[in-house]
């Protein structure tokens, strides 16, 4: 269907009509984003931080004025900007300026870089982030505290793993945690030990993770202001309008309203606060309200299980490479009805981490039984990552009104090795786009980002060709769960609006919605599949402001 003008003037005050444009943006092929078909050649007008018109060239024009600032698309595509369904924001600021260990390829090279990195600190402070793989490491088992101990005598280090359901501490800061071979695995946890002596190895998984976690100093609101800012920064190049910040602290909400009203914020966010916080934040939400449309509380993040990459995510069935292991709960799942039930009676919006297929059907299960219990109410609970499911669970998504929350790079990551973890039959379910669109199901896309890049070009790339990082699947990696370009692309615009009750003012580009949006540098919808991941951001607009141009 041809964009045309009219369609601006059904939606806005016939005031509008002789508005005059802030910025027009031309030249280009425009994607709406109200449905998942193919562009138009065409403009868009924007005025006072909302879209004032689409159509071609020549009806759009007419929204100018000498002060109207032109950007020419020349070609690229423009489209409703990106929204990230799941992130940790705020650590991904932090982690820009830590340092890097993801694509740290053998033992030795782990070891240099923290070597490196610690030899530009001053003595007792603490390196974390680090983001490593070991399935890069050829059959290498998980590192130990040996490995950094003498390269990191004057600093305590608790690095985590990619997927951040495991971490390594040196000796420095396991003293600092007081923790020995006499400390007890919490519940939920687990702590790898030496098993002749039981000394601690270093490695602490999930809930375990809080013993050396709660030692950590708390960064002063100065520095996480400007983990922020670089987060943001690093957001607007890649396009990222929005997004969903995963289990939040509320030193993280301070820090978004100070940028706020300092007027440096270049994103919306909506933050997620831990579940087991439900009351607390209940009554900060009654006392002050949610937020506006730039800072929010979203709702609630809560943990069932770990992560398959450290084998705490949790089956029916035990992994194919560890016998007798299903994985591990991270809490009772009396408790997680019991938080679950209490944040749904307070209005509360709930969305629950959960990875393996006995944890997803747990917790599909708790929505449905809390659903009947309350009675209906538009409440759009959400599951995070929701990556194995059982055939007989997948439908649920679609009959019980819950949003799949997914991380489309995960499929191309995970994919290198996960079908060692649980055997060739359960990976046919995994990411399973496809199916549960078919089946009704609503997708929001993410990348959990520092899990997983950033970048929502890639995200669309790994949905439609699901092609593995490591060039052993090049028609994609269980390739009947491919989705298309369209699907992916409203996965992470109008699905994410949905997802935080949005979708009458963002994610798609209609008059009256807020401004945000981006230009690409080439057509995603005229690309071969392999190539999608070539585009670039041109510019990022976020309330009607330039905000990245490249």
């Amino acid at each position: 269907m041809r964009l045309r003008l009219c369609l601006g003037l059904v939606c806005l005050p016939l005031a509008a009509c002789a508005r005059k444009a802030d910025i027009i943006v031309s030249g280009g092929m425009v994607w709406t984003g109200l449905s998942t078909g193919a562009p138009q050649r065409g403009a868009v007008a924007l005025a006072g931080g909302n879209i004032l018109a689409i159509g071609d060239s020549a009806q759009v024009g007419r929204y100018a004025s000498p002060t109207t600032q032109w950007i020419q698309a020349n070609g690229g595509l423009v489209l409703p900007g990106f929204t990230d369904g799941h992130t940790h924001f705020v650590d991904g600021g932090f982690q820009l300026a830590s340092v890097d260990l993801r694509n740290a390829a053998t033992p030795k090279e782990f070891i240099r870089r923290i070597k490196q990195y610690a030899q530009t600190l001053k003595p007792g402070d603490w390196i974390t982030g680090g983001d490593w793989d070991h399935t890069l490491w050829a059959g290498q088992p998980l590192p130990r505290h040996e490995w950094i101990d003498s390269v990191t005598p004057s600093n305590p280090v608790f690095v985590n793993r990619v997927d951040g359901h495991e971490a390594l501490a040196n000796t420095a800061a396991m003293r600092a945690a007081a923790v020995t071979k006499d400390t007890p695995t919490p519940s939920g946890g687990e702590i790898l030990r030496d098993p002749k002596t039981g000394d601690p190895l270093g490695i602490f998984k999930d809930r375990a993770l809080d013993l050396i976690g709660r030692v950590i100093p708390e960064p002063s609101p100065a520095h996480r202001d400007s983990a922020l800012a670089r987060a943001l920064a690093y957001a607007a190049s890649l396009g990222v309008t929005a997004t969903s910040h995963m289990s939040a602290s509320w030193a993280d909400l301070a820090s978004y309203r100070r940028l706020e009203q300092a007027g440096r914020l270049t994103i919306r966010a909506a933050l997620y606060l831990p579940l087991e916080s439900w009351r607390a934040v209940a009554e900060t939400v009654s006392r002050s309200g949610r937020g506006d449309d730039w800072v929010k509380i979203g709702g609630l993040k809560g943990y069932m299980d770990g992560s398959a990459g450290s084998r705490t995510a949790y089956f029916f069935e035990p992994y194919s490479d560890s016998a007798g292991y299903y994985g591990l709960l991270q809490h009772p799942e009396a408790d997680m009805r019991r938080w679950i039930g209490s944040a749904d009676s307070a209005g509360l919006q709930v969305t629950v981490h959960a990875i393996g297929d006995r944890a997803n059907a747990f917790l599909l299960s708790i929505y449905d039984s809390v659903t009947r219990a309350h009675g209906p109410r538009d409440r759009r609970f959400r599951v995070e990552h929701a990556q194995h499911l059982r055939p007989q669970d997948i439908s649920l998504f679609g009959k019980l009104g819950v949003i799949a929350s997914m991380q489309p790079y995960h499929a191309i990551d995970d994919g290198r090795w996960v079908e060692h973890r649980i055997g060739p039959v359960r990976i046919k379910t995994t990411y399973a786009f496809r199916t549960l669109l078919d089946t009704g199901g609503k997708l929001a896309f993410g990348s959990d980002w520092t899990v997983a890049p950033l970048d929502p070009i890639l995200g669309v790339y790994a949905a439609v060709t699901r092609r593995t990082l490591d060039g052993k699947n090049p028609n994609g990696w269980v390739p009947e769960q491919k989705i298309s370009v369209g699907e992916a692309l409203r996965a992470y615009t109008a699905g994410n609006a949905y997802a935080t009750f949005d979708e009458s003012k963002r994610g798609i580009l209609a008059p009256g919605a807020d401004a945000d949006l981006v230009v690409l540098d080439r057509n995603l919808f005229a690309l071969p599949s392999d190539s999608l991941d070539r585009a670039r951001v041109r510019y990022t607009i976020v309330g009607g402001r330039v905000v990245y141009r490249r």
